[in-house]
Protein backbone atom coordinates (compact mmCIF):
# COMPACT_ATOMS: atom_id res chain seq x y z
CA UNK A 1 0.00 0.00 0.00
CA UNK A 2 1.32 3.41 -0.96
CA UNK A 3 1.20 6.08 1.72
CA UNK A 4 1.73 9.81 1.30
CA UNK A 5 2.43 12.69 3.65
CA UNK A 6 1.73 16.34 2.87
CA UNK A 7 2.70 19.62 4.51
CA UNK A 8 0.58 22.77 4.27
CA UNK A 9 1.82 26.34 4.43
CA UNK A 10 -0.04 29.64 4.36
CA UNK A 11 0.78 32.33 1.78
CA UNK A 12 -0.90 35.57 0.66
CA UNK A 13 -0.89 36.84 -2.92
CA UNK A 14 -1.75 40.41 -3.91
CA UNK A 15 -2.92 41.99 -7.15
CA UNK A 16 -4.18 45.37 -8.25
CA UNK A 17 -6.52 43.63 -10.75
CA UNK A 18 -8.67 40.98 -9.02
CA UNK A 19 -8.73 37.96 -6.67
CA UNK A 20 -7.91 35.47 -9.43
CA UNK A 21 -4.71 37.36 -10.26
CA UNK A 22 -3.81 37.45 -6.55
CA UNK A 23 -4.24 33.65 -6.34
CA UNK A 24 -2.22 33.12 -9.53
CA UNK A 25 0.56 35.40 -8.25
CA UNK A 26 0.79 33.47 -4.99
CA UNK A 27 0.92 30.09 -6.73
CA UNK A 28 3.46 31.28 -9.30
CA UNK A 29 5.78 32.64 -6.61
CA UNK A 30 5.59 29.60 -4.33
CA UNK A 31 6.11 27.36 -7.36
CA UNK A 32 9.55 28.92 -7.86
CA UNK A 33 10.88 27.39 -4.66
CA UNK A 34 8.46 24.66 -3.55
CA UNK A 35 8.05 21.54 -5.65
CA UNK A 36 5.39 18.86 -5.59
CA UNK A 37 2.45 21.19 -4.93
CA UNK A 38 -0.64 18.99 -4.75
CA UNK A 39 -3.52 21.38 -3.99
CA UNK A 40 -4.43 24.70 -2.45
CA UNK A 41 -7.33 26.06 -0.41
CA UNK A 42 -8.49 29.67 -0.49
CA UNK A 43 -8.75 30.58 3.19
CA UNK A 44 -9.43 34.30 3.06
CA UNK A 45 -10.24 37.01 0.53
CA UNK A 46 -9.79 40.64 1.49
CA UNK A 47 -8.82 43.95 0.01
CA UNK A 48 -6.90 47.00 0.94
CA UNK A 49 -7.09 50.53 -0.37
CA UNK A 50 -3.91 52.34 -1.28
CA UNK A 51 -4.00 55.79 -2.88
CA UNK A 52 -7.62 55.20 -3.86
CA UNK A 53 -6.89 51.91 -5.64
CA UNK A 54 -7.95 48.45 -4.50
CA UNK A 55 -5.28 45.92 -3.53
CA UNK A 56 -6.89 42.46 -3.87
CA UNK A 57 -5.47 39.92 -1.40
CA UNK A 58 -5.97 36.15 -1.25
CA UNK A 59 -4.61 33.95 1.53
CA UNK A 60 -4.07 30.33 0.53
CA UNK A 61 -3.04 27.16 2.26
CA UNK A 62 -0.82 25.29 -0.16
CA UNK A 63 -0.16 21.57 0.28
CA UNK A 64 2.88 19.79 -1.08
CA UNK A 65 4.01 16.21 -0.88
CA UNK A 66 6.90 15.36 1.39
CA UNK A 67 9.33 12.99 -0.30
Amino acid sequence: MSESVFKKISITGCSNENYQKAIEAALAKIGETMHGIAWFEVKELRGGVRDGAIDWQATLEVAFKID
